[in-house]
């Protein structure tokens, strides 16, 4: 953590007056990320030890900013320590944004429109960006080859087929393994392969998006990274609204290279198909034997996703014993009972105001924690954030720049992330997180609405979340 602070004060002359962790958000990644605040700045440091990887994304970065490509600015780096410093792009990610903005499979418009910006942008790396890259410093591969899809099919019979306890002929499966990479390696892949384009590796701010965690890119086919955002498990985009968007990505590409569409859509199942095998090895990996139970709540989705594409998709080659393993997936009731329903936990939140009642709890409970915020600096004693909430930019802005308020919030969080795993392990149905404040308008709206990011982005529960005060203002 001192490097980080060190890189800090380096670079902004000002002291890292607080940093927060932000490793709730971390998914499967392995990094320390920190948010660092000292003045009015604020900053990303990462902590992570294999420099091969961190060589790859500052290099990656600093070649895709040159591009005009929306990525994270470079401030500092210490590779020596495993340390570097990057532009601060908020908290909502595309995934975040989607969550909050649906019902079933209706999808409010400006999520349509975040995604199309995203996949309009994709091109661009690949192509644009892609010509002259430094391939050489690619990790762990220079390119998306037979290696690394073996890699990966391994990955996936390793960690899930094999822990998941689901039956498989292994050396079929080989020869099946063995058909679909040559396949794979039939299409053109000469161009930049972003690995792991998906909703939580893009962060939406003012409306725009900007791209994170490439650092695994290599060189590959352009369908990889169009299948792994359109078949993002916990995304679970309707398949009206997948097709919309590959459309749309298509007509995008056509404006960088001649696209024969027909030839793209040959072999861009298989890769649909080797992308969420991909993911059910990293959900294995660190839900079965990493015993990380929150990674194993996506593995209803990949299976939704296969056997949508065992409904309407045949490949142009035959994968039988890969088929019957897939097959056998999707009717295990073990595996189906992991996703999230109405019998698993949820987290209530709410902001009210201390001046009035608070907000009963009906599950019965006995109400959960309470969180006094009026100790936090109060936004609302400034004029300009007098008619604003705790969902305002400018609000937000101001109360992220406290120290206090970042240690408030990162004690709340550390409490409700323990109830949160003990409820899981246990099998409690109901937990109520309650924040408080003088109006019930700006802080106690703001850290209820930090709690719910955090626990959408980390633990696989359902929130619901409450303004009680805002919601007699009609806001």
């Amino acid at each position: 953590m001192d490097v980080l602070k060190r890189l800090f004060e380096r670079h902004f002359h000002v002291p890292a007056e607080h940093a927060q962790s932000l490793q709730g958000q971390l998914g499967g990644s392995g990094r320390a990320i920190v948010r660092l605040t000292g003045g009015t700045f604020s900053a990303i440091g990462i902590l992570y030890p294999v420099r091969e990887e961190n060589v790859a994304f500052l290099e990656f970065s600093r070649h895709f900013r040159r591009h005009g490509l929306p990525v994270p600015e470079i401030y500092a780096e210490d590779l020596s320590a495993g340390a570097y410093l990057q532009e601060d792009l908020g908290d909502t990610t595309l995934f975040e944004f989607l969550s909050a903005n649906r019902a079933g499979e209706v999808i409010a418009p400006p999520v349509i429109e975040a995604y199309r910006k995203v996949v309009a942008m994709l091109p661009r790396f690949q192509v644009e960006a892609g010509r002259d890259l430094n391939y050489k410093v690619c990790y762990p591969r220079a390119s998306f080859d037979r290696q690394s899809i073996a890699w990966d099919l391994n990955y996936f019979k390793y960690y899930f087929l094999r822990l998941a306890g689901v039956p498989f002929n292994e050396q079929a499966l080989e020869q099946d393994f063995s058909r679909l990479t040559k396949f794979l390696l039939g299409a053109s892949h000469d161009y930049f392969l972003y690995r792991d384009f998906q909703s939580r590796n893009v962060m939406l701010r003012d409306g725009q998006p900007f791209f994170l965690d490439y650092q695994g890119g290599r060189k590959g086919a352009l369908q990889y990274d169009i299948a792994s955002l359109l078949y993002d498990g916990k995304a679970d985009l309707p398949p009206a609204l997948r097709q919309q968007l590959l459309d749309y990505y298509l007509d995008c590409l056509a404006g960088f290279i001649k696209v024969e569409r027909e030839a793209f859509m040959e072999h861009y199942y298989a890769y649909v198909y080797v992308r969420i095998l991909q993911a059910l090895g990293a959900y294995g990996f660190r839900g079965f034997y990493e015993r990380k139970a929150h990674f194993l709540q996506s593995v209803p989705y990949a299976l939704k996703n296969l056997r949508w594409l065992a409904d309407h998709v045949k490949l142009p080659i035959a994968l039988p014993a890969l088929m019957d393993a897939l097959q056998s997936m999707s009717a295990s009731e073990k595996l189906q009972g992991l996703a999230p329903s109405a019998e698993s936990l949820t987290v209530r939140i709410f902001s009210f105001s201390f001046h009035r009642q608070m907000p009963a709890d009906e599950s019965g409970n006995g109400g959960g924690f309470v969180f006094d915020a009026r100790s936090l600096p109060n936004p609302g004693r400034e004029e300009q954030f007098r008619i604003l909430t705790g969902k305002d930019a400018g609000v937000i802005d101001y109360l992220n720049q406290q120290a206090g308020v970042h240690q408030f919030l990162s004690a709340a969080l550390s409490l409700v992330d323990s109830s949160v795993s003990s409820y899981q392990r246990r099998g409690f149905k109901n937990l109520m997180v309650s924040f408080g404040c003088t109006g019930g308008q700006h802080r106690s709206v703001y850290l209820a609405e930090q709690l719910a990011k955090h626990l959408r982005s980390s633990h696989g529960v359902d929130v619901v979340v409450r303004h009680i005060e805002l919601e007699k203002m009609g806001k």
